[in-house]
């Protein structure tokens, strides 16, 4: 078991969270752009796009900035801990 006192444990903990930050962005600007390749598909074709095929990439892009913003907070919560 390591000593809380000292400074490695900081720096562990800090990398985490650096991490755990660095995959919430990722999670959120491809969720960004799923959200915005509905759209993109639209413009390119507007007869082929379907009216479902734009609210399943609304929603699962979404999901996307959803999950990425709950790990972004959940990261936070654990290094606060």
């Amino acid at each position: 078991m390591s000593d809380l006192n000292d400074p490695r444990v900081l720096f562990a903990a800090e990398r985490t969270l650096l991490a755990w930050n660095r995959t919430s962005l990722a999670l959120i600007a491809f969720g960004f752009l799923v959200e915005r390749a509905g759209l993109l598909l639209n413009a390119i074709a507007p007869s082929q796009a379907h009216a479902a095929s734009m609210v399943l990439t609304f929603w699962l892009g979404l999901a996307f900035i959803a999950l990425g913003a709950l790990s972004a907070v959940y990261s936070s919560r654990q290094y606060a801990a």
